[in-house]
């Protein structure tokens, strides 16, 4: 990274990005389908979904709204006896880069699509509760990633430059959303980054590149 660019402004994502809840997600979806929809079971594949909301993700398995509904709402549920089990934890690094952001003048924001009762459980829970200027959840938006509207609004939301921001995205759903709205994007956790993203094996790696990033603009 050079200091051509400067990014003042961190929309991050925060399930399987800052946090290490894929498998809680994973656990909750599965035994919600198996009590709701149990005949989806054997073709669920959750990483096939990661990045969208729960409403979004039950809607597709559930032809029933009122079905979906109860799906969603039951997945929820089991989700937050993960949380409260300290079952969900943050990535190493997830810390270390939010207070490297804060002490480089940056400013973090939260776009999820997680909802926001279990969002702020799980930043809590995590330790992470004070670390955004604010947070966007699927409950401020009316669709989910990967549709680019959710970080088109949030750009509008807080005023932000989309040319000094970058978006910290792990799912291909959530690259999917940045990029389609502009945003210079980082790709987490992964070795084969998506086309037109950055990509960074860790969180530690991104710590690297935001010290890079602010020697470069002074």
């Amino acid at each position: 990274m050079s200091g051509e660019r400067s990014w003042r402004v961190w929309l991050c994502d925060l399930d399987g990005t800052l946090l290490d809840s894929f498998p809680g997600h994973e656990a909750a979806f599965r035994q919600a389908i198996a009590e709701l929809v149990p005949s989806r079971l054997a073709g669920f594949r959750y990483a096939e979904h990661a990045g969208a909301s729960t409403a979004a993700v039950a809607a597709r398995l559930a032809g029933d709204p009122g079905v979906a509904e109860r799906l969603a709402r039951r997945k929820q549920e089991l989700y937050r006896e993960h949380v409260r089990a300290g079952r969900v934890r943050p990535f190493p690094g997830a810390r270390l880069l939010l207070d490297r952001l804060a002490a480089g003048g940056r400013t973090a924001y939260l776009v999820t699509g997680g909802s926001r009762a279990s969002v702020t459980r799980a930043l809590a829970a995590a330790g992470l509760a004070d670390a955004f200027r604010d947070v966007l959840t699927a409950d401020d938006v009316p669709v989910s990633k990967p549709d680019p509207e959710v970080y088109r609004l949030a750009c509008r939301r807080w005023d932000v430059d989309p040319a000094e921001a970058v978006v910290l995205e792990d799912s291909a759903h959530g690259v999917a959303a940045a990029l389609g709205a502009g945003l210079a994007t980082l790709h987490v956790h992964t070795a084969a980054p998506l086309s037109g993203a950055i990509g960074a094996s860790s969180l530690h790696d991104v710590v690297s590149l935001v010290g890079e990033e602010v020697n470069g603009s002074e």
